[in-house]
C-alpha cells in the first residue's frame, strides 16, 4: 500500500524517472512497466493533492477577505466549494487507500448457502443480486461462471467474475460468512430465521504471474451444462469441473458453448485460488512468527442484516451500521466498503 508522505512520494517519482531514463531500462519489459505504472499511479496521487490543496487556499483566501463583512451570497458560495472540495478529499482518500498489489485487479467471487436448506438458499440469491445491483451502479461486468439452481427456492452455488478497474478492492470486503435474520417467507408459522452464506472473493491474477500445475494432480470431468445458453449447451458436454487434488479446490465453469472456452476459464479460476491459497499460507506463517492470533478471514462472520425484530446492517470488523437495511441489499454497498478500507489500513 502507498502510505501518502508528500516529500517520500515526490523523492520516489525523481527515484523512478531516473531509473527509466537509463539505457538498460526497457531490457527487462516486466519490470520495466511495472515502475512506470508505480510512476505514473504516483504523479496522480500527488496532482489530485496539489489541486485539492489549490482549492483549499483560494478558500481560506477568499474568506480572509470578506470575513469583516458578512454577505450570505458569498459565504452560500463557499460553503458549496467547501462541500465540493469534503467529497473529493474522502474520494482521493479511497483512491490511495486502493492501493495494495491486487485492488486494481478483477474480481472471481463464489457464494455458498450454509446449513439450513431453503432458507440459506435464499439468502444466497440475495446476496448474488446485491452485488450484481452494486456492479451495474458503478459500470461493472459482471460475468457468471457457474450458477446452480437450487431445487426449491435460491440457489446452490454461484460462481461469477467482477470485470472493472479497482473490482477486487472495492469487493475484497465482501469476503467471509454473512447473516440474515428475518420472519422467514418459506414458515408458514410465521417464524423468525437466522441463516448464513459464505462469500469468497479473490483477485484475478495476471498472466506475469506464474503458477505452476501439475497434471498428474488435477482431476477434469465434463459434464451436460445446467445453465442458461441454448439447447446446444445443454445437449453437449461444454461444462468443466476441474478438481485439484493436492488441495481440493473444486472449479466448475459452463458459461460458455465450448468446453475448450469453459475449460480454459476454470484453470483461470483454479490458478487464481491456488496463488490466494499460498499468499494465505504465508501470512499466517507470518502471523505465528509475530505470535498474533488471527481469525482466517472466510471462517469468520463479518457482517449481520437483521430484517427483524428490528432492522440494521452491521459490519463487524469496522463496526459500520446502518438501519437502512433495504438500500444495502439493492446494492448500496459504498458506505460499507469505505468502512472496511479505512478500518483495514488501521489494522494491516
Amino acid at each position: 500500500m502507498i502510505h501518502f508522505d508528500l516529500a517520500s512520494l515526490k523523492e520516489k517519482v525523481l527515484e523512478n524517472e531516473k531509473t527509466i531514463n537509463s539505457p538498460s531500462f526497457w531490457n527487462n519489459q516486466k519490470e520495466a512497466l511495472e515502475i512506470v505504472n508505480q510512476n505514473n499511479q504516483i504523479k496522480l496521487y500527488l496532482d489530485t493533492y496539489e489541486k485539492i490543496d489549490t482549492q483549499l487556499k483560494d478558500i481560506n483566501q477568499i474568506y480572509l477577505m470578506i470575513k469583516e463583512e458578512y454577505d450570505e451570497e458569498i459565504y452560500q458560495s463557499l460553503e458549496n466549494s467547501l462541500n465540493d472540495v469534503e467529497k473529493s478529499c474522502e474520494e482521493f482518500q479511497i483512491e490511495v487507500l486502493l492501493s495494495n498489489e491486487f485492488d486494481s485487479s478483477n474480481a472471481i467471487i463464489d457464494i455458498h448457502p450454509g446449513a439450513g436448506g431453503t432458507e440459506s438458499q435464499d439468502w444466497a440469491q440475495m446476496l448474488f443480486e446485491m452485488y450484481v445491483r452494486y456492479c451495474e451502479t458503478h459500470n461493472l461486468k459482471v460475468i457468471t461462471y457457474d450458477y446452480q439452481v437450487a431445487p426449491d427456492a435460491g440457489i446452490k452455488s454461484v460462481t461469477f467474475l467482477v470485470k472493472g478497474k479497482y473490482s477486487y478492492g472495492h469487493l475484497k470486503s465482501e469476503n467471509g460468512v454473512h447473516r440474515l435474520v428475518r420472519i422467514s417467507p418459506f414458515d408458514a408459522s410465521g417464524r423468525r430465521h437466522t441463516s448464513f452464506a459464505s462469500v469468497e472473493v479473490i483477485p484475478q491474477i495476471n498472466e506475469n504471474i506464474d503458477i505452476q500445475i501439475d497434471e498428474k494432480d488435477i482431476k477434469i470431468d465434463t459434464y451436460r451444462s445446467s445453465g442458461a445458453g441454448g439447447q446446444n449447451v445443454n445437449k453437449t458436454e461444454s461444462a468443466v469441473r476441474i478438481t485439484h487434488l493436492s488441495t481440493g479446490i473444486v472449479v466448475t465453469c459452463q458459461n460458455e458453448r465450448s468446453q475448450i472456452q469453459n475449460r480454459e476459464i476454470a484453470f483461470n479460476v483454479l490458478k487464481s485460488r491456488l496463488y490466494q491459497l499460498e499468499m494465505h499460507k504465508k501470512k499466517e506463517e507470518m502471523a505465528k512468527l509475530k505470535g498474533e492470533q488471527k481469525n482466517i478471514e472466510w471462517g469468520s462472520q463479518i457482517r449481520s442484516y437483521v430484517l427483524c425484530p428490528y432492522k440494521l446492517v452491521k459490519d463487524h470488523r469496522s463496526n459500520f451500521e446502518s438501519s437502512n437495511v433495504d438500500s444495502v441489499l439493492n446494492g448500496n454497498l459504498d458506505d460499507i466498503i469505505n468502512a472496511y478500507l479505512k478500518w483495514e489500513v488501521k489494522n494491516d
